[in-house]
């Protein structure tokens, strides 16, 4: 009977507290949201395990990007690129260029492609006073103007020999340009008939004679003031390669003997280099004058193109005296050894 007793109690306190449980105010908190099983990652097993064994291979270098080729002439000549030019100089880039005309004066013809190696040449043409001062040295020959107001210092030197101006080059370190190197240095590569273009010369371009007169109409002083003068150098604007007065103001003279044309001049005037009748030796059987380039004060437009060779005795005596003057050029070697420690 205790058993029955304790089994009835039993019942009735669950009883009682299932009552009580059921009269609650506040409702019983609502269940969670079930949070769904994440499922298991994925293993990321890579496709090799690396392992001491088996180390990772470098990635290769890459191939190193090839030399351009230099440029070369047909004759295997190397072109070397521009240094830094020496005082007083520019570069004039080696390579080909087009030199001679087809249309020009004769003696100009044919257009022919020409290389050159890399050379320098002077700004500016050799003044007054850089010639007197060599010649007062007694390093130059004697040479200059006969004509008065001439003998500014920075007016071109006029009135020499081209005995006076190859001299004048060697002593200053230099030589006095080729044909070749002088015409390409006054037109660049493509033919321009001027150190600018093709525009015809005018004196905004150059000192030349124009309507109004010889040297753009300015007057020389004293007698004959209508021969016109000289102007001192670099008045007019730089043409290609940042030369001054390659067309105008004084004939200059190059190293060349003079050959009637290029065609009859045949191989000495062609390929790499050319130097002209005899290679330019000092002695060339059937060749007695020098050639002068660029027109001058005193001549009109056409013959202040980078084409026109004019030609002259090299000696340039008192009974057949002309004013010309010159520049220098400089090869490669030159201008090392110019740069080279005294």
């Amino acid at each position: 009977m205790v058993k029955s007793s304790l089994y009835v109690g039993g019942l009735g306190a669950l009883f009682a507290s299932s009552l009580t449980l059921g009269c609650r105010t506040t409702p019983p908190p609502a269940p969670e949201e079930p949070v769904a099983a994440a499922s298991p990652a994925t293993p990321q097993i890579p496709s090799k395990a690396p392992s001491v064994a088996d180390p990772v291979s470098p990635q290769p270098e890459p191939e190193p990007e090839p030399e351009p080729k230099p440029l070369t002439a047909p004759d295997g000549t190397v072109i070397e690129p521009c240094g830094e030019p020496p005082p007083g100089m520019a570069c004039v880039p080696g390579g080909p260029f087009i030199r001679g005309s087809d249309d020009g004066p004769a003696n100009t013809h044919p257009a022919e492609e020409v290389w050159l190696q890399t050379y320098y040449m002077d700004l500016y043409e050799v003044t007054y006073g850089d010639f007197k001062a060599c010649q007062k040295s007694k390093a130059c020959l004697r040479g200059g103007p006969l004509y008065n107001d001439f003998s500014r210092p920075t007016q071109p030197i006029v009135g020499v020999s081209w005995y006076a101006a190859v001299r004048y080059c060697e002593v200053a370190g230099k030589h006095l340009p080729t044909e070749a190197q002088w015409e390409k240095a006054a037109r660049g590569t493509e033919g321009a008939l001027y150190p600018w273009g093709n525009d015809v010369a005018t004196c905004e371009h150059a000192v030349i004679k124009d309507e109004s007169g010889r040297s753009c109409g300015v007057l020389k002083r004293k007698e004959h003031p209508k021969k016109g003068r000289t102007f001192v150098v670099g008045t007019r604007p730089a043409g290609v390669y940042g030369l001054f007065d390659m067309s105008g103001n004084a004939w200059e003279w190059v190293h060349d003997w003079a050959s009637r044309d290029y065609e009859r001049c045949g191989d000495a005037c062609r390929g790499t280099d050319p130097k002209g009748p005899c290679d330019g030796r000092d002695k060339c059987r059937g060749h007695e004058k020098r050639v002068v380039r660029g027109g001058s004060w005193y001549w009109d437009a056409s013959y202040a193109t980078a084409i026109h060779r004019r030609t002259h005795y090299p000696i340039n005596e008192i009974q057949d005296f002309h004013h010309f003057g010159f520049r220098c050029s400089a090869s490669l070697e030159e201008a090392r050894a110019m740069a080279a420690p005294q």
